[in-house]
């Protein structure tokens, strides 16, 4: 195949200002064989002076191309490059006709047959340049035209679309012509889908899913619905923009590689939202939350559009904010910030603490392919935290007056980051360029550290050390290597780097309770860049004092040591979930820099989680505590203990729920009972009945659960889990059974499994994730130790095959993270200087380096 180009901002910037496109109709043709489509493009457009430009597409053919009636040679095409030369100023029609690859990366047009009843769909995703693999287009997102789109599709199909669609006969679907939007936001999706629809506002909504799904989504759909109506109208309640497209469909679609895509009008989901078993409360939580951010995506990312891949950030960072704070506001789901504190802003400390950090609104996005790496924990949770930070200085009144002169100003256009500064700037006296500059321009994390004192002894005083990040790497020492493990080097901290307003909680012990907390005082503090400041908050000294108690900055915090010694006792006993969240957050961070051992973290969560109430926060610290610490910061002699103590942790849980008041709860010790399980019989059992005792029934997901670790303990064969494959011949079943396959501690089974993933382009993107999932196991790390100098050769020749989407999952899942060790780490940054690996996969493993020198600081700490 030839090599694809990327396009660089210069080049967008030189043709955004040549060029003006009018409009697209495209016409695609969805009945011509189960590897290929047909796709029709006319281009109107203007260019402004005579120049010569070009047009992406990808095909399988390029059959003919058409400029003003002229013919051109298609053969011309380099690439992704269509050369259009020597064109002249005025309005000019580019018509192209193509035979273009169906996908199973989850890129362009992807198709899927449905295992259980053979039924086949197909979806677009074309974010960021995936446009290119379903039809001709000038793809860059300054470049909005309107959108015409008809799709011929199968009998018995529906066809979904950006605009509402009609039937006009013959299997031709017509889509109402869009108003402008950007080439990565259109959307087609095809099938025969279930769907549930109504009316809302004057405006038609509809969920979508396989057939195979239906009694899911039906059980559902008014829960689903609920939430998109109250988001919906609570937008409408902040926003002055009215809602800008002409219907608002929501489909479930299968082997989705993000969470969803926010295409105007229709909304692509993955369809693991449609519940087939049980879930916590949490989890339809982070499904509401997912609805929430995607809709307000309608008017911030669709309405007004990004000018460079730059300032992806105003995006995402604005709806990830929008989505957890329109659902505290709208529904039923009051929590949605605990949930955040405990599962999304450690995943952006920990992207902001890698040597491939960068600031939330970064300056040097050279083209598309690096753009695309910046699809991370910085640009959602740590951006997401910056704007709650922002509203929380600025105040919510002028924020959202704000941002409602940004829809004002660049409605159906582009703007850049100087534009939404500018726009937040009107409604306030405050600097917002100056908090802008030391929000979104840096870098790293500040670390916030209070030293209490008794101060005269009647009156405690309080002083807060600013610190910046500890991003500068000392070599190793050998004076402090151990024996058979080597010094991993140190890092440095530097000094603060931006202001925080933040609330400070002080708690006493409750006398009436003898493991309990009371508040006694929440104040606010205003803490400016690299500076430390002292209060004299007046009472004698509390038993524990919390930085940032309502997690409204992003910053990590650590305690003094009465605070953890009350913690390590009462923790617990502490009455906001949030501030939970705050304090759990603040001992995870300090594990992972080495100030407090793992043990330590193993021990408080042993203590204090068996009493914990919320769902979100139970997940959260188990996960942490079983994939982190049991599994990477601990050595090896050690992880059988901590998966000990684990085990009696969720017994601890699963004795706590037996009265069936808290079926989340148990379903979640559940979970991680048979996940840290270290011997087979118990799980056979549950597995032979059909059922833990006391319940849950094992539905789907437990059984492959179940299946699962059982696997990995050499407990079932190949023909258990070919059995369970019939009983549940689902597309999930199929997932199931390779990861159970992969995981299974026999050689010649981890050597299909990694032919199946590196040796052969044949799997999904789903397949190949499921797969990857099993195959590493630290039960098996002899057995596996030969595949680990293989991943690197084989990951990086798999990345340059098949595209970013695998190359991501190969870095993400197939990455062998559990071997914690020097001469795993050379290994890996042997690949960085000499293999020579593609951006997407490069970035993955930076990160996953990262991570593994940080394992073998924390084990030597």
């Amino acid at each position: 195949m030839a090599c694809m180009s990327v396009l660089t901002r210069d080049e967008a910037q030189n043709r955004a200002q040549l060029l003006d496109v009018h409009r697209y109709t495209v016409e695609l043709d969805l009945t011509t064989g189960d590897e290929t489509f047909d796709s029709r493009t006319l281009i109107r457009f203007g260019a402004r002076t005579d120049a010569d430009t070009f047009v992406e597409i990808k095909p399988a053919e390029l059959r003919s191309v058409t400029l003003d009636g002229q013919p051109l040679d298609p053969g011309t095409l380099d690439g992704n490059r269509l050369p259009l030369k020597n064109l002249t100023a005025g309005d000019h029609e580019l018509r192209v006709e193509a035979t273009m690859r169906y996908s199973r990366t989850g890129e362009g047009m992807h198709r899927f047959t449905d295992p259980t009843d053979g039924e086949t769909y197909v979806y677009t995703q074309l974010f960021m340049e995936d446009v290119q693999r379903v039809f001709a287009a000038f793809d860059q997102p300054d470049l909005k035209a309107v959108f015409e789109l008809s799709v011929t599709a199968p009998h018995g199909w529906t066809v979904l679309a950006n605009g509402i669609t009609e039937h006009t006969g013959k299997g031709v679907w017509r889509a109402a012509p869009t108003p402008l939007i950007s080439t990565y936001l259109v959307a087609v999706a095809a099938g025969p889908w279930h769907s549930v629809r109504t009316e809302h506002r004057g405006l038609p909504f509809g969920i979508h899913c396989r057939r195979s799904l239906a009694p899911y989504l039906d059980a559902d759909a008014e829960e689903l619905l609920d939430t998109t109506r109250a988001c919906f109208d609570r937008y409408h309640e902040k926003f002055e923009e009215p809602y800008p497209f002409d219907s608002y469909d929501q489909a479930f679609v299968p082997e989705f590689n993000a969470g969803a895509m926010e295409n105007p009008g229709l909304v692509t989901f993955r369809d693991e939202f449609v519940y087939r078993s049980a879930v916590t409360d949490t989890e339809r939580q982070t499904r509401a939350m997912v609805i929430a951010h995607e809709m307000a995506h309608m008017w911030f990312g669709d309405l007004v559009t990004l000018k460079w891949w730059d300032d992806i950030w105003l995006n995402e960072s604005f709806a990830e904010y929008m989505g957890y704070q329109t659902l505290t506001e709208a529904t039923r789901f009051t929590d949605t910030w605990t949930d955040f504190g405990v599962t999304r802003k450690p995943w952006g400390y920990d992207a902001d603490q890698r040597p491939s950090t960068h600031p939330v609104a970064p300056e040097n996005v050279e083209d598309t392919a690096s753009a695309l790496l910046n699809f991370d924990g910085i640009s959602y949770a740590k951006g997401a935290s910056a704007l709650r930070q922002l509203v929380a200085w600025l105040g919510e009144k002028d924020f959202l007056a704000g941002i409602n002169t940004h829809f004002a100003r660049h409605r159906f256009a582009n703007a850049t980051l100087a534009d939404f500064i500018d726009s937040l700037a009107s409604a306030t006296e405050r600097d917002v360029h100056a908090w802008a500059d030391a929000w979104l321009r840096s870098t790293g994390v500040d670390t916030l550290v209070p030293e209490p004192s008794n101060g005269d002894n009647v009156y405690w005083h309080l002083d807060i050390a600013h610190l910046g990040d500890p991003g500068i790497q000392r070599g190793p020492d050998p004076a402090k290597d151990r024996p058979g493990t080597k010094h991993a080097g140190t890092l440095v901290r530097s000094g603060g780097k931006r202001p925080h307003r933040i609330t400070i909680g002080v708690y006493d012990h409750d006398l009436h309770d003898a493991g309990g907390l009371v508040l006694r005082d929440r104040f606010e503090a205003d803490i400016p860049a690299d500076r430390n400041v002292a209060f004299s908050p007046g009472g004698t000294r509390p038993a524990l004092v919390v930085l940032n108690d309502g997690d409204l900055t992003y910053a990590k915090i650590r305690f003094d040591a009465e605070s953890l010694d009350t913690l390590r006792t009462r923790l617990s006993g502490l009455p906001d979930p949030l501030t939970r969240a705050v304090v759990w957050n603040a001992l995870r961070d300090a594990v992972r820099d080495g100030d407090l051992p793992a043990a330590d973290f193993l021990d408080i969560a042993r203590a204090h989680l068996p009493h914990e109430t919320d769902l979100a926060l139970v997940q959260g610290v188990l996960a942490f505590a079983s994939v982190h610490i049991a599994d990477r910061y601990l050595t090896p002699d050690r992880r059988p203990a901590a998966l000990a103590t684990l085990t009696e942790l969720c017994r601890d849980l699963i004795r706590r729920t037996e009265d069936g008041d808290h079926p989340g709860l148990r379903l979640i010790a559940v979970r991680h009972r048979i996940d840290t399980a270290a011997h087979p019989d118990a799980l056979a059992a549950w597995f032979a009945d059909g059922t833990v005792p006391g319940g849950p029934e094992l539905d789907p997901e437990l059984r492959w659960r179940v299946l699962a670790r059982l696997a990995v303990l050499g407990a079932v064969d190949e023909d258990a889990i070919a059995e369970e494959l019939r009983r549940d011949p689902s597309a999930a079943g199929r997932e199931g059974a390779a990861r159970c396959r992969a995981a299974l501690p026999d050689a010649e089974a981890k050597a299909r499994a990694w032919e199946a993933m590196f040796g052969s382009d044949d799997l999904s993107n789903y397949l190949f994730t499921a797969t990857a999932q099993g195959f590493w196991q630290p039960e098996q790390a002899e057995l596996v130790r030969p595949y680990v100098a293989r991943y690197y050769k084989d990951a990086v020749a798999l990345a340059a095959r098949r595209g970013p989407a695998i190359a991501e999952a190969a870095g993400r899942w197939a990455f062998p993270a559990h071997a914690v060790d020097a001469e795993h780490l050379k290994l890996g940054e042997k690949c960085l200087r000499k293999a020579d690996p593609t951006p997407a996969l490069r970035r993955k493993l930076v990160d996953q380096l990262d991570d593994l020198a940080r394992a073998l600081r924390v084990q030597q700490a």
